[in-house]
């Protein structure tokens, strides 16, 4: 009986061991699956030509080359370590490359969630949350460096909570994730801003004399972190450039990712919001007020910003996880279907984890079976065609084609490094491109000089343009319309007409 009873004990330890590989495994093969959506945003060209640049020059960039608008202006990438991984990947399996060490990082991210999460919940319930998490991250899931960051990030909050949780100081072995996360994004300073709060829960329940020395230790592994987060190429610059996204104002407002979450709609973020207050109501919570903080930091950050809503998705879990599980303790380890079940997800656990292993040693097979795109709406190919053809040299482009445009090696007007051009010149130009005031219209053709214009079909400048004396259309398809002068357009050369790729 004792011994049928420690093989039960072996096999449920092995069982929950394996759970986070499971889920990891999942992951990875849904996202290879559905491999064509996270390519939808054309910052992941610039990126990934950025990324070449580097592996070139055997430098990395402090000012702007791409651009005709702020040509040697000051700029450096706060994500060079994420856009190498892309750039050698994209070199060496095309789209396939980024698809592929974007699922890898989604995987990995699921992973480390569902470990952190195992050591106070049951298998279901983190399972259940880790499926809720990245259900909510969906919008936000793009071959993009902030995804590659993820699982630094997931790890990073783990880490400083399982210190609040045991009364302790985060060990210093940890602090190489914050330089790894400071090289491949800009979010870093997320991480060091966490700091202070989750020192707070440290120290809460102790006495004075032990509250002062604890936070003393945690206040120097905050400086030993932001002294980590310098551990990269540009040193303290890191620090400075990430925040400089942080200034840009009235512009966060107008850039889609930048902007507030909207509840016109029923969304899944608004059924989270919703599901979090019912599971407090529901479980009668009790948490500290270091802890209410952060969960009022991460909802606030969703709701301020729709790219934060994977923060939310990901870290408020992290934050319940201790308390819910005092709720709901972990079941003792019994004999009998438990441990068949514990059977049946090693068994399952192994499959899926050899399936995903399959899968990525074996790209040309899959490659040979399925070949991943970029959705058409991003990619103007025939119209910038025509525009290389014409040899057009200052063209003002359409935000969302400025990533493509640097991919064919052409100067663009804008893209989507925000934070180089400012926000008073982003603002001017998506006044222009909405038409608010027809002068800034005008006046940013003229002032740049512009000799072509490629815009969105359906963008209100596309259609004014039609009407400004000057100014003539000469391609249009479903996705870009191209403008140029009349004195250009008069030079004999017959208007190609409008039609869809």
């Amino acid at each position: 009986m004792s011994l049928s009873f420690t093989n039960s004990i072996t096999v449920q330890s092995r069982a929950r061991a394996l759970v986070p590989l499971c889920v990891g495994a999942g992951a990875y093969l849904f996202f290879l699956y559905v491999g064509d959506t996270l390519l939808q945003d054309s910052d992941s060209f610039w990126q990934i030509k950025i990324g070449q640049w580097i592996l070139d020059h055997h430098a990395l960039p402090y000012t702007d080359f791409y651009s005709f608008t702020r040509p040697g202006e000051p700029w450096i990438s706060t994500s060079w370590l994420s856009q190498i991984l892309y750039a050698i990947t994209y070199a060496r399996w095309d789209w396939a490359g980024p698809v592929i060490l974007t699922a890898l990082a989604i995987a990995a991210s699921a992973a480390i969630f569902v470990y952190l999460l195992d050591a106070h919940l049951e298998i279901p319930r983190s399972v259940l949350f880790a499926m809720l998490a990245v259900l909510l991250s969906l919008h936000h899931i793009l071959a993009r460096p902030h995804i590659l960051a993820l699982p630094v990030m997931i790890a990073w909050v783990g880490v400083l909570m399982n210190a609040a949780d045991r009364k302790v100081t985060p060990s210093w072995v940890w602090l190489p994730l914050m330089s790894l996360w400071a090289s491949l994004h800009g979010g870093f300073v997320l991480g060091l801003a966490l700091i202070g709060p989750m020192a707070l829960e440290a120290i809460w329940t102790l006495d004075s004399a032990k509250q002062i020395r604890l936070l003393g230790r945690w206040f120097l592994f905050g400086v030993a972190a932001m002294l980590a987060a310098c551990v990269t190429p540009y040193g303290w610059r890191t620090l400075l450039g990430a925040t400089n996204i942080l200034n840009l104002g009235e512009l966060l407002s107008v850039i889609s990712e930048w902007m507030p979450a909207n509840f016109a709609s029923f969304s899944a973020f608004e059924g989270a919001i919703l599901g979090l207050i019912a599971l407090g109501l529901f479980r009668g919570l009790t948490l500290s007020v270091p802890r209410i903080l952060l969960i009022l930091l991460f909802t606030w950050m969703g709701l301020t910003h729709v790219r934060s809503i994977e923060a939310f998705a990901f870290l408020v879990p992290l934050v319940l996880a201790k308390p819910l599980g005092e709720k709901s303790p972990l079941p003792q380890l019994t004999q009998g279907t438990e441990s068949g079940a514990a059977r049946y997800v090693t068994v399952m656990g192994a499959l899926m984890i050899a399936a995903a292993a399959w899968t990525s040693t074996s790209t040309s097979i899959y490659m040979s079976h399925h070949r991943f795109t970029f959705t058409m709406n991003q990619t103007p190919v025939a119209a910038v065609d025509l525009l290389q053809q014409r040899k057009a040299q200052r063209i003002f482009n359409a935000y969302q084609f400025g990533g493509y445009l640097i991919s064919r090696d052409i100067p663009v007007f804008v893209d989507g490094r925000a934070e180089l051009y400012g926000e008073k010149f982003v603002m001017d130009f998506f006044k222009a491109i909405e038409v608010k005031k027809l002068d800034n219209l005008t006046r940013l053709l003229e002032e740049y000089k512009i000799d072509a214009t490629l815009l969105v079909a359906d963008s209100p400048a596309a259609q004014v343009l039609d009407h400004i004396k000057g100014w003539k259309r000469l391609y249009a398809d479903d996705i870009a319309v191209i403008h140029v002068r009349d004195d250009e357009a008069s030079t004999g050369e017959t208007p190609m007409p409008a039609h869809s790729n």
